[in-house]
Protein backbone atom coordinates (compact mmCIF):
# COMPACT_ATOMS: atom_id res chain seq x y z
CA UNK A 1 0.00 0.00 0.00
CA UNK A 2 1.73 3.38 -1.36
CA UNK A 3 1.88 6.29 1.38
CA UNK A 4 2.86 9.57 1.28
CA UNK A 5 6.13 8.70 1.85
CA UNK A 6 6.73 5.89 -0.05
CA UNK A 7 9.87 5.65 -2.25
CA UNK A 8 11.19 8.82 -0.73
CA UNK A 9 14.46 9.16 1.02
CA UNK A 10 14.98 10.93 4.21
CA UNK A 11 18.48 11.69 5.53
CA UNK A 12 18.10 11.53 9.77
CA UNK A 13 21.12 13.63 11.45
CA UNK A 14 21.08 12.43 15.02
CA UNK A 15 22.25 15.17 17.68
CA UNK A 16 23.70 14.84 20.69
CA UNK A 17 20.98 14.59 23.77
CA UNK A 18 18.44 12.78 25.67
CA UNK A 19 16.23 12.80 23.17
CA UNK A 20 18.42 10.81 20.74
CA UNK A 21 16.50 7.89 21.61
CA UNK A 22 13.37 9.54 20.51
CA UNK A 23 15.24 8.90 17.15
CA UNK A 24 14.80 5.34 16.98
CA UNK A 25 10.98 5.38 17.42
CA UNK A 26 11.37 8.13 14.77
CA UNK A 27 13.26 5.70 11.93
CA UNK A 28 10.67 3.13 13.22
CA UNK A 29 7.49 5.06 11.62
CA UNK A 30 9.91 6.27 8.88
CA UNK A 31 9.88 3.19 7.86
CA UNK A 32 6.39 1.81 8.63
CA UNK A 33 5.46 4.07 5.98
CA UNK A 34 7.87 2.89 3.44
CA UNK A 35 10.73 5.39 3.46
CA UNK A 36 14.54 4.81 3.21
CA UNK A 37 16.33 6.35 5.89
CA UNK A 38 19.92 7.18 6.39
CA UNK A 39 21.49 7.79 9.55
CA UNK A 40 24.43 10.30 10.51
CA UNK A 41 25.25 10.30 14.05
CA UNK A 42 27.14 13.05 15.78
CA UNK A 43 29.79 11.85 17.81
CA UNK A 44 27.59 13.33 20.96
CA UNK A 45 24.68 11.14 19.74
CA UNK A 46 27.01 7.85 19.84
CA UNK A 47 27.03 8.65 23.81
CA UNK A 48 22.87 7.99 23.83
CA UNK A 49 22.21 5.76 21.30
CA UNK A 50 24.70 3.12 19.71
CA UNK A 51 25.14 2.74 15.39
CA UNK A 52 24.24 -0.73 16.11
CA UNK A 53 20.54 0.04 17.29
CA UNK A 54 20.44 2.81 14.35
CA UNK A 55 21.41 0.69 11.26
CA UNK A 56 19.24 -2.45 12.94
CA UNK A 57 16.01 0.08 11.75
CA UNK A 58 17.53 1.31 9.17
CA UNK A 59 18.88 -1.56 7.49
CA UNK A 60 21.38 1.29 5.95
CA UNK A 61 24.86 2.27 6.58
CA UNK A 62 25.30 4.51 9.25
CA UNK A 63 27.76 7.52 9.00
CA UNK A 64 30.10 9.21 11.50
CA UNK A 65 33.48 10.35 10.64
CA UNK A 66 33.90 13.40 8.20
CA UNK A 67 37.45 11.71 7.68
CA UNK A 68 36.63 8.26 6.48
CA UNK A 69 38.23 7.05 3.74
CA UNK A 70 36.16 4.36 2.92
CA UNK A 71 33.07 6.30 3.76
CA UNK A 72 33.91 9.14 0.78
CA UNK A 73 34.44 6.54 -1.64
CA UNK A 74 31.64 4.79 -1.03
CA UNK A 75 29.38 7.86 -0.59
CA UNK A 76 30.92 11.33 0.49
CA UNK A 77 29.11 13.81 2.89
CA UNK A 78 28.78 16.04 -0.34
CA UNK A 79 26.58 12.63 -2.26
CA UNK A 80 25.11 12.37 1.68
CA UNK A 81 23.72 15.63 1.67
CA UNK A 82 22.06 15.87 -2.07
CA UNK A 83 20.84 12.29 -2.56
CA UNK A 84 18.24 12.90 0.44
CA UNK A 85 14.70 14.14 -0.44
CA UNK A 86 14.83 15.69 3.15
CA UNK A 87 17.06 16.19 5.86
CA UNK A 88 15.46 15.73 9.22
CA UNK A 89 18.15 16.96 12.50
CA UNK A 90 16.04 15.23 15.32
CA UNK A 91 17.59 16.09 18.06
CA UNK A 92 18.79 19.41 17.27
CA UNK A 93 21.00 20.43 19.91
CA UNK A 94 21.68 24.27 20.83
CA UNK A 95 25.10 23.35 19.57
CA UNK A 96 24.20 21.77 15.85
CA UNK A 97 22.01 25.07 15.28
CA UNK A 98 24.74 27.71 16.38
CA UNK A 99 26.89 25.66 14.05
CA UNK A 100 24.39 25.51 11.24
CA UNK A 101 23.38 29.18 11.23
CA UNK A 102 26.91 30.54 11.26
CA UNK A 103 28.26 27.89 8.35
CA UNK A 104 30.51 26.21 10.91
CA UNK A 105 31.30 22.70 9.09
CA UNK A 106 33.99 20.40 11.41
CA UNK A 107 32.19 17.13 11.56
CA UNK A 108 30.45 15.16 8.82
CA UNK A 109 26.59 16.51 10.36
CA UNK A 110 27.31 20.07 10.09
CA UNK A 111 29.78 19.66 6.88
CA UNK A 112 26.85 17.24 5.04
CA UNK A 113 23.81 20.40 6.41
CA UNK A 114 25.92 23.04 4.93
CA UNK A 115 26.29 21.57 1.72
CA UNK A 116 23.23 19.81 0.69
CA UNK A 117 20.87 21.75 -1.71
CA UNK A 118 17.65 20.31 -0.17
CA UNK A 119 15.04 21.19 2.82
CA UNK A 120 16.14 20.84 6.80
CA UNK A 121 13.78 20.22 9.09
CA UNK A 122 15.08 20.98 12.61
CA UNK A 123 13.38 18.63 16.24
CA UNK A 124 14.91 21.21 18.29
CA UNK A 125 16.02 19.93 22.19
CA UNK A 126 17.85 21.18 24.67
CA UNK A 127 17.31 22.71 28.83
CA UNK A 128 14.54 25.68 28.52
CA UNK A 129 17.57 28.55 29.58
CA UNK A 130 19.22 27.44 26.38
CA UNK A 131 16.26 27.13 24.11
CA UNK A 132 15.35 30.98 25.87
CA UNK A 133 19.00 32.07 25.96
CA UNK A 134 19.32 35.43 23.88
CA UNK A 135 21.89 33.46 21.21
CA UNK A 136 19.82 30.57 20.70
CA UNK A 137 17.05 32.70 19.55
CA UNK A 138 19.34 34.64 17.21
CA UNK A 139 20.25 31.40 15.41
CA UNK A 140 16.89 30.13 15.30
CA UNK A 141 15.69 33.47 13.53
CA UNK A 142 18.93 33.04 11.39
CA UNK A 143 18.09 29.78 9.93
CA UNK A 144 14.32 30.37 9.76
CA UNK A 145 15.71 33.54 7.63
CA UNK A 146 17.65 30.88 5.53
CA UNK A 147 14.64 28.72 5.08
CA UNK A 148 14.96 25.99 7.10
CA UNK A 149 11.82 24.38 8.73
CA UNK A 150 10.67 23.36 12.73
CA UNK A 151 8.85 21.15 14.55
CA UNK A 152 8.48 21.95 18.25
CA UNK A 153 10.33 21.95 20.63
CA UNK A 154 7.43 21.57 23.28
CA UNK A 155 6.72 22.16 26.92
CA UNK A 156 7.68 19.56 29.35
CA UNK A 157 9.72 18.19 31.65
CA UNK A 158 13.17 17.63 31.27
CA UNK A 159 15.89 15.34 32.32
CA UNK A 160 17.72 17.88 34.16
CA UNK A 161 14.51 18.32 36.35
CA UNK A 162 13.35 21.70 34.82
CA UNK A 163 10.36 22.47 33.08
CA UNK A 164 9.03 24.35 30.41
CA UNK A 165 9.95 24.88 26.53
CA UNK A 166 13.13 22.70 24.31
CA UNK A 167 11.63 19.18 24.88
CA UNK A 168 11.90 17.82 21.39
CA UNK A 169 8.81 17.29 19.86
CA UNK A 170 7.22 13.68 19.83
CA UNK A 171 8.41 10.98 17.03
CA UNK A 172 4.60 11.08 16.17
CA UNK A 173 4.84 15.42 15.56
CA UNK A 174 8.08 14.93 13.66
CA UNK A 175 6.29 12.75 11.40
CA UNK A 176 2.97 14.43 10.35
CA UNK A 177 5.76 17.64 9.83
CA UNK A 178 7.66 15.06 7.20
CA UNK A 179 4.21 14.40 5.43
CA UNK A 180 3.20 17.25 5.84
CA UNK A 181 6.32 18.59 3.79
CA UNK A 182 6.15 16.22 1.10
CA UNK A 183 2.18 16.61 0.32
CA UNK A 184 2.52 20.00 -0.40
CA UNK A 185 1.18 21.49 2.83
CA UNK A 186 1.83 23.68 5.16
CA UNK A 187 3.78 22.30 8.66
CA UNK A 188 1.43 21.61 11.41
CA UNK A 189 1.01 24.24 14.07
CA UNK A 190 3.36 22.10 16.62
CA UNK A 191 5.63 24.11 18.52
CA UNK A 192 6.37 26.81 15.81
CA UNK A 193 9.17 27.86 17.87
CA UNK A 194 7.41 29.02 21.49
CA UNK A 195 6.22 25.98 22.91
CA UNK A 196 2.90 26.27 22.30
CA UNK A 197 0.24 23.77 21.32
CA UNK A 198 -3.18 25.16 20.85
CA UNK A 199 -4.99 22.05 21.99
CA UNK A 200 -2.69 21.46 24.71
CA UNK A 201 -4.80 20.94 27.90
CA UNK A 202 -8.14 19.91 25.60
CA UNK A 203 -9.58 16.38 25.49
CA UNK A 204 -10.69 15.16 22.00
CA UNK A 205 -12.56 11.65 21.89
CA UNK A 206 -12.49 10.02 18.13
CA UNK A 207 -13.84 7.39 17.06
CA UNK A 208 -12.38 5.29 13.90
CA UNK A 209 -12.84 2.14 12.50
CA UNK A 210 -15.89 -0.24 11.56
CA UNK A 211 -18.08 -2.11 13.58
CA UNK A 212 -18.54 -5.59 13.82
CA UNK A 213 -22.06 -6.97 14.50
CA UNK A 214 -22.15 -10.55 15.10
CA UNK A 215 -24.08 -13.21 13.73
CA UNK A 216 -23.18 -16.47 14.87
CA UNK A 217 -19.94 -16.81 16.73
CA UNK A 218 -18.09 -16.85 13.74
CA UNK A 219 -19.65 -14.39 11.26
CA UNK A 220 -20.85 -11.17 11.54
CA UNK A 221 -22.21 -7.71 9.61
CA UNK A 222 -19.38 -5.18 8.76
CA UNK A 223 -18.08 -2.20 6.10
CA UNK A 224 -15.15 -1.60 4.20
CA UNK A 225 -14.03 1.02 6.59
CA UNK A 226 -9.62 0.55 6.89
CA UNK A 227 -10.47 3.12 9.99
CA UNK A 228 -6.79 4.83 8.56
CA UNK A 229 -8.69 8.19 8.79
CA UNK A 230 -9.90 8.45 12.35
CA UNK A 231 -6.41 7.06 13.04
CA UNK A 232 -4.71 10.06 11.07
CA UNK A 233 -6.99 12.45 13.17
CA UNK A 234 -5.86 10.65 16.55
CA UNK A 235 -1.95 11.35 15.68
CA UNK A 236 -2.85 15.19 14.79
CA UNK A 237 -4.97 15.38 17.99
CA UNK A 238 -1.77 14.29 19.56
CA UNK A 239 0.83 16.08 17.40
CA UNK A 240 -1.50 19.36 18.41
CA UNK A 241 -0.98 18.92 22.20
CA UNK A 242 -4.37 16.78 23.12
CA UNK A 243 -5.12 14.19 25.78
CA UNK A 244 -6.64 12.16 22.75
CA UNK A 245 -8.86 9.49 22.98
CA UNK A 246 -9.32 6.79 20.39
CA UNK A 247 -12.04 4.50 20.58
CA UNK A 248 -12.02 2.20 17.81
CA UNK A 249 -13.69 -0.47 15.98
CA UNK A 250 -11.73 -3.89 14.23
CA UNK A 251 -8.49 -2.60 12.71
CA UNK A 252 -5.19 -3.57 11.65
CA UNK A 253 -3.36 -0.15 11.92
CA UNK A 254 -0.72 0.58 14.75
CA UNK A 255 -1.90 3.15 17.73
CA UNK A 256 -0.66 6.50 17.19
CA UNK A 257 2.13 7.36 19.48
CA UNK A 258 0.38 9.32 22.49
CA UNK A 259 -3.18 8.15 22.30
CA UNK A 260 -5.01 6.11 24.57
CA UNK A 261 -6.83 3.54 22.64
CA UNK A 262 -10.20 2.13 23.70
CA UNK A 263 -10.90 -0.92 21.56
CA UNK A 264 -14.23 -2.12 20.72
CA UNK A 265 -16.33 -4.41 18.38
CA UNK A 266 -20.05 -3.32 18.20
CA UNK A 267 -21.97 0.07 18.33
CA UNK A 268 -23.60 -0.66 21.61
CA UNK A 269 -20.10 -1.10 23.11
CA UNK A 270 -19.34 1.97 21.55
CA UNK A 271 -21.63 4.20 22.47
CA UNK A 272 -20.87 2.95 26.15
CA UNK A 273 -17.56 3.78 25.41
CA UNK A 274 -17.75 7.04 24.00
CA UNK A 275 -19.90 7.68 26.93
CA UNK A 276 -17.58 6.87 29.53
CA UNK A 277 -15.46 8.99 28.49
CA UNK A 278 -17.27 12.04 28.79
CA UNK A 279 -16.72 14.85 29.15
CA UNK A 280 -14.27 15.69 26.15
CA UNK A 281 -13.12 19.35 24.56
CA UNK A 282 -14.01 17.94 20.65
CA UNK A 283 -15.95 14.62 19.63
CA UNK A 284 -15.09 13.41 16.70
CA UNK A 285 -17.39 10.41 14.97
CA UNK A 286 -15.42 9.21 12.07
CA UNK A 287 -15.95 5.50 12.91
CA UNK A 288 -17.90 4.01 10.33
CA UNK A 289 -20.56 2.43 12.34
CA UNK A 290 -23.10 -0.56 11.31
CA UNK A 291 -26.53 1.03 11.21
CA UNK A 292 -28.44 -2.83 12.00
CA UNK A 293 -27.09 -5.44 14.18
CA UNK A 294 -29.35 -9.12 13.97
CA UNK A 295 -31.77 -8.80 16.51
CA UNK A 296 -30.79 -12.17 18.43
CA UNK A 297 -27.23 -13.37 17.31
CA UNK A 298 -27.10 -17.34 17.60
CA UNK A 299 -24.85 -18.91 20.09
CA UNK A 300 -23.54 -21.59 17.70
CA UNK A 301 -22.57 -21.30 14.56
CA UNK A 302 -25.31 -21.25 12.01
CA UNK A 303 -25.68 -24.41 9.64
CA UNK A 304 -26.61 -25.59 6.33
CA UNK A 305 -29.76 -27.83 6.51
CA UNK A 306 -32.80 -28.95 5.58
CA UNK A 307 -34.08 -25.62 6.93
CA UNK A 308 -33.22 -24.11 3.77
CA UNK A 309 -31.72 -20.28 4.31
CA UNK A 310 -31.41 -19.05 8.14
CA UNK A 311 -34.02 -15.73 8.90
CA UNK A 312 -31.81 -13.11 10.18
CA UNK A 313 -34.50 -10.01 11.64
CA UNK A 314 -32.20 -7.17 11.64
CA UNK A 315 -32.50 -3.91 14.74
CA UNK A 316 -31.48 -0.49 14.51
CA UNK A 317 -28.56 0.14 16.12
CA UNK A 318 -27.72 3.17 18.75
CA UNK A 319 -27.00 6.28 16.93
CA UNK A 320 -23.53 7.31 18.64
CA UNK A 321 -23.21 10.87 16.85
CA UNK A 322 -27.53 11.73 17.47
CA UNK A 323 -26.72 10.19 21.50
CA UNK A 324 -23.78 12.67 21.98
CA UNK A 325 -24.48 15.86 19.54
CA UNK A 326 -27.98 16.13 21.28
CA UNK A 327 -26.77 15.15 24.86
CA UNK A 328 -28.02 17.81 27.91
CA UNK A 329 -25.19 16.92 29.87
CA UNK A 330 -21.52 16.93 29.04
CA UNK A 331 -21.88 17.95 25.50
CA UNK A 332 -18.77 18.12 24.15
CA UNK A 333 -17.48 22.20 22.54
CA UNK A 334 -17.66 20.83 19.46
CA UNK A 335 -19.25 17.81 17.88
CA UNK A 336 -17.92 16.43 14.55
CA UNK A 337 -19.80 13.73 12.22
CA UNK A 338 -18.50 12.15 9.30
CA UNK A 339 -20.70 11.22 6.54
CA UNK A 340 -20.09 8.50 4.02
CA UNK A 341 -22.37 8.71 0.71
CA UNK A 342 -22.12 7.67 -2.81
CA UNK A 343 -24.31 10.34 -4.21
CA UNK A 344 -25.39 13.88 -3.54
CA UNK A 345 -22.67 14.08 -1.11
CA UNK A 346 -23.09 17.49 0.12
CA UNK A 347 -26.85 17.50 -0.08
CA UNK A 348 -27.21 14.20 2.16
CA UNK A 349 -24.38 16.09 4.73
CA UNK A 350 -26.63 19.04 4.75
CA UNK A 351 -29.35 16.80 5.51
CA UNK A 352 -27.28 14.90 8.33
CA UNK A 353 -26.38 17.90 9.82
CA UNK A 354 -29.54 18.96 10.63
CA UNK A 355 -31.07 15.57 11.86
CA UNK A 356 -28.31 14.94 14.01
CA UNK A 357 -27.18 18.07 15.25
CA UNK A 358 -23.86 17.81 15.55
CA UNK A 359 -21.64 21.20 14.58
CA UNK A 360 -19.59 20.54 11.17
CA UNK A 361 -20.38 17.16 9.19
CA UNK A 362 -17.16 15.95 7.21
CA UNK A 363 -18.27 14.61 3.74
CA UNK A 364 -17.45 12.47 1.22
CA UNK A 365 -17.38 10.11 -1.90
CA UNK A 366 -16.74 6.75 -0.76
CA UNK A 367 -18.14 5.18 -4.01
CA UNK A 368 -15.95 2.10 -4.82
CA UNK A 369 -14.46 3.77 -8.11
CA UNK A 370 -12.70 6.63 -5.48
CA UNK A 371 -10.96 3.85 -3.55
CA UNK A 372 -11.43 5.77 -0.35
CA UNK A 373 -12.11 3.19 1.82
CA UNK A 374 -9.30 1.26 2.93
CA UNK A 375 -7.08 3.46 0.79
CA UNK A 376 -4.72 6.51 1.57
CA UNK A 377 -6.26 9.47 -0.05
CA UNK A 378 -9.59 10.92 0.63
CA UNK A 379 -11.58 14.18 -0.89
CA UNK A 380 -13.58 15.34 1.81
CA UNK A 381 -15.98 18.51 2.25
CA UNK A 382 -16.46 20.02 5.20
CA UNK A 383 -20.10 21.26 5.59
CA UNK A 384 -21.53 24.00 8.38
CA UNK A 385 -24.30 25.82 9.54
CA UNK A 386 -22.18 28.69 7.69
CA UNK A 387 -21.71 26.75 4.37
CA UNK A 388 -19.50 24.34 2.25
CA UNK A 389 -16.19 24.54 2.45
CA UNK A 390 -14.71 21.65 -0.33
CA UNK A 391 -10.78 20.66 -0.31
CA UNK A 392 -8.67 18.99 -2.52
CA UNK A 393 -7.69 14.80 -2.79
CA UNK A 394 -5.18 15.10 -0.23
CA UNK A 395 -3.63 12.29 1.97
CA UNK A 396 -5.55 11.15 4.44
CA UNK A 397 -2.71 12.39 7.18
CA UNK A 398 -2.72 15.56 5.59
CA UNK A 399 -6.53 15.77 5.93
CA UNK A 400 -6.55 15.17 9.34
CA UNK A 401 -3.84 17.54 10.21
CA UNK A 402 -6.24 20.45 8.33
CA UNK A 403 -8.96 19.19 9.75
CA UNK A 404 -7.24 19.33 13.30
CA UNK A 405 -5.87 22.42 13.15
CA UNK A 406 -9.55 23.84 11.94
CA UNK A 407 -10.89 22.27 14.69
CA UNK A 408 -8.00 23.91 16.97
CA UNK A 409 -9.33 27.33 15.94
CA UNK A 410 -13.04 27.00 16.52
CA UNK A 411 -12.63 26.19 20.44
CA UNK A 412 -9.69 28.47 20.60
CA UNK A 413 -7.11 28.05 23.05
CA UNK A 414 -7.77 26.83 26.40
CA UNK A 415 -7.90 29.49 29.67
Amino acid sequence: MLTTLSGRSVLLVIGGGIAAYKSLELIRLLKQRQAKVTAIMTKAASEFVTELSVASLTKEKVYTDLFSLTDEVEMGHIELSRSADLLVVAPASADLMAKMAHGLANDLASTTLLATDKKILLAPAMNVRMWQHPATRRNLGLLKADGVLTVGPNDGEMACGEYGPGRMAEPAEILAAIEAYFAGGALPLMGAGTGSRPLAGRKVLITAGPTHEPIDPVRYIANRSSGRQGYALAEAAVALGAETILVSGPVHLPIPPGAQMMPVETAAEMLKTVEAELPADIAIFAAAVADWRVAAASGEKLKKGAGGLPDLKLAENPDILKTVAQAKSKRPKLVVGFAAETQNVVENAKAKLAKKGCDLIVANDVSADKGVMGGERNTVHLVSATGVESWPELDKREVARRLMEDFARRIGAKA
